[in-house]
């Protein structure tokens, strides 16, 4: 790993600054310097104003604290002397979409740093090779575009070149994700993956008016009722100055991609004379005849799936990583997910009308195949093998890696396919990003229960896939990189070894019971024979988090990760392979004798339902007196009867309507 303590933002206009706050925000509590270098120091001034203003108000909002604050400004340099550059292990340029004037910085900044810096570039559409083209250390060389606004959106293309160093492509991947971004990998291609769908819509919204189809305020609000967009593209292109960059890209990709790009004549006059477009003022309702909706809804649905299939045709990007980046970039509907949604015959035709209407736009090919699947096939995790140990990663960073069957399903299937490969000897479990393993179970999921059977067969569900983990050949090591709730927690205990970051003060949470249920995938079963049962019960009937320390101290965590975690993960998982470490194995049998007249310790639950309480002692303290299996189907029951009470209907509308730190007001019954 590259130790990095200064790194260098070149270019003080519309995004480098917020790319410099990035890095400031996640770093300076590392004692991490940032440099932010303009020629011109008016533009510098407007750099830390901007800045400035954003860290205030982050103050303000609670963000951070005001002694955070301090440190990030204090870790903010701005200067127009390329000089002040020299000892960054990265530097990132974020100037004019000139390639000239991208050349010109490159070969200065390549003069004044040393052998081992990184090189990015924050172009948004020029391909590494043409923009580094002049560099000597070609190796070290890549483009990371950010999307807008850089200090908050997650998305992150990381384009490497045909000389970049693959290993450096591993690197920044992993430092990428350990400062909160979502990097995605691109090959080299004019506009990368994403920024031909973002124009490719603005197109299509200004032909749409140039057809006299509707006006700037009507397509945007048919954009966002087609798409479910955040904003439709004319706000967009107001809202991030776009106007130039997409005049240019479009038709720049007319020349390199496809000829359906054009700059339409509006946004060239609009461009020209430095107009916006007239979009609705905040509040401001819009209403579309039926007819006209219709019309913009398909026009839209169908160049949207046109342009996300046309972009996975071309195979510079996976489609898992263009549907995630698509959504958390663009704020739109996932395009894959949501044809699978409307149907994949419905899309195809969409797609079909749209490229008859328009065609210079060639038919994706790669439909047929998913016509021939009856769907896109999707995946919600990543695997990869380091060392003999294949690493599985839960990437669903937009709800913090939330588990629903699906995923699950994915993690059993992936490990059912290295089984019986020699080459394999153990399987690592972690999530994605630095906050989450995973948040819990998915909400809506559990909503649509309404019977207790519905509610048995949910919960026996879940258990067979922890059960498949539970018993699997070899061993499976849990990674935490973060906290882990519910569904998450009861993942984590049917892997055979736990280990976490270290210094987490919340690492693990039952909290069923704050929503009027109890665990439903193993919890009542599982904790109980790994940390004894009075300390089970205690930890969920109050639905109370554990910190990592206390988790290493009752035997729920194996041990709390010193360095890197995957590295100490699949080390731990040789040595456990290799039987130079022995771990305990949950107990099958009966760890409670006399269960049925157990009498349990007194527990302050609080505001908690007392009928909830009911059901969970029952499956915590009769089950720990029956088989695992026996008391997995107790469990299972149990959670059945939660649908029966009204104390269940009131805890899940209650973290649905006020969210999960509002305490719901239970009636016990």
């Amino acid at each position: 790993m590259v130790m990095i303590t200064k790194i260098s933002v070149i270019g003080a206009g519309q995004i480098g600054p917020d790319i410099a706050l990035h890095f400031a925000k996640s770093l300076s509590a590392k004692g991490v310097s940032i440099v932010i270098v303009d020629i011109s120091p008016q533009a510098l001034e407007r750099a830390r104003e901007k800045v400035y203003r954003k860290i205030y108000k982050g103050v303000e909002t609670g963000a951070f604290r005001e002694e955070q604050a301090e440190k990030i400004k204090a870790s903010l340099t701005f200067t127009n002397h390329y000089k002040e550059i020299q000892g960054s292990q990265l530097v990132l340029e974020a100037a004019t979409e000139d390639e000239n004037i991208k050349d010109i910085i490159f070969k200065q900044v390549e003069l004044i740093t040393s052998e081992d810096c990184i090189y990015l570039s924050n172009s948004s559409h020029m391909q590494p090779e043409v923009i580094f083209r002049n560099m000597e250390k070609k190796s070290r060389c890549l483009v990371a575009h950010y999307f807008f606004p850089a200090e908050i959106n997650p998305v992150v293309e990381l384009v490497p070149g045909p000389e970049s160093d693959p290993a450096l492509l591993y690197w920044l991947t992993r430092f990428y994700e350990s400062i909160g971004k979502v990097p995605i990998t691109v090959k080299s291609s004019y506009g990368y993956a994403i920024d031909p769908i973002f124009e490719g819509l603005c197109q299509i919204a200004i032909q749409c008016f140039e057809k006299g189809l509707g006006s700037e305020k009507e397509i945007d609000a048919a954009a966002v009722k087609a798409l479910g967009l955040g904003i439709g593209p004319f706000t967009a292109l107001n809202l991030t100055g776009g106007n130039p960059i997409t005049a240019h890209g479009l038709d720049e990709m007319g020349k390199k991609l496809i000829p359906w790009f054009y700059t339409p004549k509006s946004l060239y006059n609009k461009n020209k004379n430095r107009e916006n477009w007239n979009t609705a003022s905040r509040g401001e309702k819009i209403e579309l005849m039926e007819d006209q909706e219709e019309l913009l809804v398909n026009e839209f649905r169908g160049g949207y799936f046109s342009l996300a299939t046309w972009i996975l045709d071309r195979g510079i990007v996976n489609i898992d990583d263009l549907n995630m980046a698509c959504e958390m970039a663009l704020s739109v509907k996932a395009p894959f997910t949501f044809m699978n949604k409307l149907g994949i015959e419905n899309c195809i035709n969409l797609i079909r009308n749209f490229c008859s209407v328009h065609p210079k736009f060639p038919f994706p090919q790669i439909v047929e195949k998913a016509k021939k699947e009856d769907g896109w096939k999707l995946s919600d995790i990543k695997c990869s093998i380091k060392d003999g140990v294949f690493i599985i990663t839960i990437r669903r960073p937009k709800v913090l890696n939330a588990l629903n069957l699906t995923v699950l399903r994915q993690i059993a299937v992936a490990m059912q396919n290295v089984k019986n490969d020699p080459e394999i000897h153990a399987v690592v479990i972690t999530g994605f990003g630095t906050k989450a393993f995973v948040s819990g179970a998915d909400i809506n999921m559990l909503a649509a229960l309404h019977t207790p059977a519905e509610g048995y067969e949910n919960s026996h569900a879940f258990q067979s896939v922890l059960n498949y983990i539970s018993d699997y050949s070899k061993p499976v090591i849990c990674a935490m990189n973060g906290f882990a709730f519910g569904g998450g927690s009861e993942l984590a205990m049917a892997c055979s070894a736990r280990i976490c970051k270290k210094n987490l003060s919340v690492l693990i949470c039952q909290p069923e019971v704050n929503l009027g249920f109890i665990p439903g995938a193993g919890g009542t079963q599982r904790l109980p024979r790994i940390v004894g049962v009075e300390k089970a019960a205690e930890i969920l009937r109050t639905g109370r988090s554990v910190s990592s320390k206390e988790a290493v101290e009752i035997g729920l965590i194996l041990k709390e990760a010193e360095g890197d975690l995957l590295d100490e993960a699949v080390a731990l998982a040789k040595e456990i392979t290799s039987r130079k470490v022995q771990i305990k194995v949950i107990s099958k049998e009966p760890i409670l004798e006399n269960s049925e007249s157990a009498n349990p310790k007194e527990v302050d639950i609080g505001h908690l339902s007392k009928k909830i309480d009911e059901l969970l002692v029952k499956a915590i303290y009769i089950g720990s007196g029956l088989s695992l299996d026996e008391g997995l189907d107790l469990e299972s029951r149990m959670f059945g009867e939660c649908l029966t009470t009204e104390d269940m209907k009131i805890g899940l509308e209650n973290f649905k309507t006020n969210g999960p730190k509002a305490k719901a007001h239970f009636v016990h019954k």
